[in-house]
């Protein structure tokens, strides 16, 4: 269970308002770490084991994206409202309204590292550190990769997914069966799922609004918005120290990760090899572990410069 947030509440974003909590104390000596979670239209309760973080003295400051979780909701909003510059305008909102952009660490998860490295690349002054954890560098490239993982499948699973896919069908309970087949896989491998996981799911499949119009029915079916965007033509702009983290098992496979590596002039990679999508869940104490030693370095130095190679 994550520890009693410090605060916790929403500030105005547009006419909208943004859902957030604290845990720990602002202000204190160490950037505050600020969670951006997947989807594009899940919850922040996945990531709230990060809240360890707290206890070793860093500010941890999780959010719902507009549209979910504790966020107004929009369902009604025409396709074209639900953008990654909508998310982009509402993240910087979020670092100026509680009063921590002069002094942040980004840790953006799935979708939530590409916003998380488009947001770096404009090199906001008070960023100290970027984690990108389980993300595709673009969907063009994640949609390739899904092909490859799809034909891994056991026999008749992918023929299945693709006939309700072309017929429509997605909502059949079929099709649904066969979709777990990949996400016991490559999202999650632990049975039974973990509580803050099932808890984003949930709020997903209730106002599945976002997630529908961005992305699609599910991981490895993107038919949304997002489809032809990534991030890879802003990487060499990133200029902070900056950890990539992906699973083994991953639906982000190397080849969607590795640009992140490449391309990001102070970048390291670490894979997990008993992972898929859902790290912090699936290896905590090495997830912890690592992470907790580039925060270290990065609070420890503030903006560094020192290149480090990985991956």
């Amino acid at each position: 269970m994550a520890p009693t947030p410090t605060a916790k509440g929403t500030v105005p974003f547009r006419e909208h308002a943004t859902w957030y909590r604290v845990t720990g104390q602002p202000k204190t000596g160490r950037p505050a770490l600020v969670v951006v979670h997947g989807g594009p239209g899940s919850t922040h309760d996945y990531l709230l084991p990060l809240t360890v973080f707290a206890d070793r003295g860093w500010p941890v400051v999780h959010y719902d994206q507009l549209g979910n979780g504790g966020s107004t909701h929009l369902p009604d909003a025409d396709p074209g409202f639900w953008t990654p510059e909508l998310f982009l305008d509402e993240l910087d909102n979020l670092l100026h309204r509680l009063d921590i952009a002069d002094d942040y660490v980004l840790f953006g998860q799935s979708w939530g590292g590409l916003l998380a490295a488009k947001h770096a690349s404009a090199r906001p002054a008070g960023l100290r550190g970027l984690v990108i954890a389980n993300s595709p560098a673009s969907y063009p490239l994640w949609l390739q990769e899904m092909d490859v993982l799809r034909a891994q499948l056991p026999p008749g699973v992918d023929a299945t997914l693709r006939k309700h896919e072309a017929a429509g069908t997605t909502d059949s309970e079929e099709y649904l069966e066969a979709m777990q087949v990949f996400y016991r896989r490559h999202v999650c491998r632990i049975d039974p799922l973990p509580g803050e996981l099932m808890a984003s799911y949930i709020e997903t499949w209730t106002d599945p609004t976002v997630y529908r119009t961005m992305n699609g029915p599910n991981e490895f079916h993107v038919i949304g918005t997002l489809r032809d965007w990534g991030v890879i033509d802003c990487l060499p702009d990133i200029q902070v120290p900056t950890l990539v983290i992906s699973g083994r098992h991953d639906e982000a496979t190397p080849v969607t990760v590795r640009p992140f590596q490449e391309l990001i002039p102070n970048a390291r990679w670490e894979i997990f090899e008993d992972s898929s999508h859902a790290t912090h869940f699936e290896e905590p104490e090495r997830f912890t572990e690592v992470l907790g030693e580039f925060l270290d370095t990065v609070g420890a130095n503030g903006a560094r410069t020192t290149t480090v190679s990985g991956g």
